[in-house]
């Protein structure tokens, strides 16, 4: 069955904040925090998930993008074109996102080993941010890669490459500070689902052999804003 289909199976789509609260506490439940989940060594296939939107509209174009984990060539592109149907809610943004990935995942004939979302998974006010949500969702192993903090606290982590800090939110360590490059700002890595969060780093370093940003990230963020530029216009 398509992962559109999983949604599709589980009734309509949440439109209302309460809605989607009940979802996330029925799914949340779901998730596996203990992983480990496949080494970086041992993937063949990495994936990076992005959306972008049009400026001032809910019209997006989501993107999955699926690297070679050894190489970072870009192996396949998946992209779809959408409307976010559900309002803007933080901690909610994944309703809006979801369908759209979901159907650019079913439209790849590469079945990546380990999705790469931008955004959060526990590091979230509720454990389950965007990658929690498509781990359930899909069954694979996902992790959450953020540019900043949605939710926590943290102590600055040392200034080289490697050196990293726990992200702490109502004394649970939800992520972690991670130092990608020699005294660069650092992201904030946490699980999503199938991983834990020693490997969820340790994936990350293996991404980001010369830019801050998991190459996974950067060309998913590529992906999706090109789209929108070349995206289809109604005469």
């Amino acid at each position: 069955m398509s992962i559109a289909a999983v949604i599709d199976s589980a009734g309509p789509w949440p439109r209302t904040a309460a809605e989607a609260l009940a979802v996330q506490d029925r799914l949340r439940p779901l998730v596996d925090v203990v992983g480990p989940g496949p080494a970086p060594a041992a993937v063949r296939h990495v994936a990076g998930l992005d959306v972008a939107y049009a400026e001032d509209s809910d019209e997006l174009a989501a993107a999955v993008v699926v690297l070679d984990a050894r190489t970072h060539a870009v192996v396949e592109r998946s992209v779809v074109y959408g409307t976010a149907n559900f309002p803007y809610v933080p901690g909610l943004f994944a309703f809006r996102e979801i369908p759209a990935l979901a159907a650019a995942l079913d439209r790849l004939e590469t079945t990546p080993e380990l999705l790469v979302c931008d955004g959060q998974g526990l590091a979230h006010p509720r454990r389950f941010g965007l990658a929690c949500h498509l781990g359930v969702l899909t069954g694979l192993p996902s992790i959450g890669v953020g540019k900043t903090p949605f939710v926590g606290v943290y102590e600055t982590p040392g200034e080289q490459r490697g050196e990293a800090a726990d992200l702490v939110h109502e004394d649970d360590v939800v992520g972690r500070v991670l130092r990608t490059r020699d005294g660069i700002k650092p992201v904030f890595v946490s699980i999503g689902h199938g991983v834990d969060l020693d490997t969820a780093c340790a994936h990350v370093l293996a991404l980001t052999s010369r830019y801050r940003l998991p190459e996974t990230t950067r060309q998913a963020d590529q992906a999706c804003r090109q789209a929108l530029k070349d995206r289809p216009r109604e005469p």
